[in-house]
């Protein structure tokens, strides 16, 4: 099997090579790649690729674009730091989807995956399948990757208080008492919960429905809400949101 890296980082792209002959040394890594225009142009002359790994956030924009430029024939594996980007990767021919730091028995179920996947369907089926499966309704999202210095975590939604904005950047704050920056707009967060879970009390804030058992009323036919260890103890619901809160909190 002939496979193309796509990936801006040096590092990162010859240690998923050496971990990619470690799982499966009859795959041969034909090139390396490092931004959308270099992809493009050589996919545009090399149609014998059998596997691409392609990270998602490359030096000159995402590597959905490539795909979107040139036609392929062959099933995609993306790799990233975030997993936000996991919908659309599935979107495009992507058959699974690697968070960074890729571990080598992650990327070896990944690889047995497609070489069920080969030897059980033809690639008509198999880009069809995928294709299909796209156009599923995702369900709300059960968990946030967050940096910690140089390093992944993984928080789940059930473990959130509540999500934030403060000075441009969106934050979630857990029962740990720890708060940690997301890749996400406070719009885009609301979109992705359960609204039976959480609820959008003004701009600033998102809440969790187990954080809702200190509610007081406030001014101008408002709520306040406090939420233990939090730093701001005016969390107030919008007026306008109020009614709308009472049901849900009764529902």
């Amino acid at each position: 099997m002939n496979i193309l890296i796509i990936e801006d980082e040096t590092r990162a792209a010859k240690r998923l090579e050496r971990l990619i002959h470690k799982v499966s040394p009859e795959m041969i890594v034909v090139k390396k790649l490092e931004s959308v225009r270099d992809a493009v142009r050589f996919l545009d002359k090399n149609h014998d690729i059998s596997l691409i790994f392609a990270d998602v956030q490359l030096s000159d924009g995402l590597s959905f674009e490539i795909f979107k430029k040139v036609k392929i024939n062959c099933p995609i594996i993306f790799t990233t730091a975030y997993d936000q980007y996991a919908i659309e990767a599935f979107k495009t021919n992507g058959i699974d989807y690697l968070l960074k730091p890729i571990e080598e028995e992650r990327l070896n179920k990944a690889i047995i995956k497609l070489k069920n996947l080969r030897q059980n369907i033809t690639l008509e089926s198999l880009l069809s399948l995928t294709n299909t499966g796209a156009t599923k309704t995702p369900g709300y999202k059960s968990r946030f990757m967050v940096k910690v210095g140089d390093k992944i975590k993984s928080i789940a939604v059930e473990d959130v208080k509540v999500f934030y904005s403060m000075e441009k950047a969106t934050f979630i704050f857990t029962k740990t008492n720890r708060s940690y920056i997301i890749d996400y707009s406070l719009e885009q967060v609301e979109s992705l919960l359960d609204p039976e879970m959480f609820f959008k009390i003004n701009r600033k804030y998102i809440v969790s429905i187990n954080e809702c058992s200190n509610i007081l009323a406030w001014t101008n036919s408002r709520l306040k809400l406090t939420i233990e260890d939090f730093d701001d103890p005016y969390i107030i619901v919008a007026r306008e949101r109020v009614k709308e809160f009472k049901s849900w909190l009764d529902n």
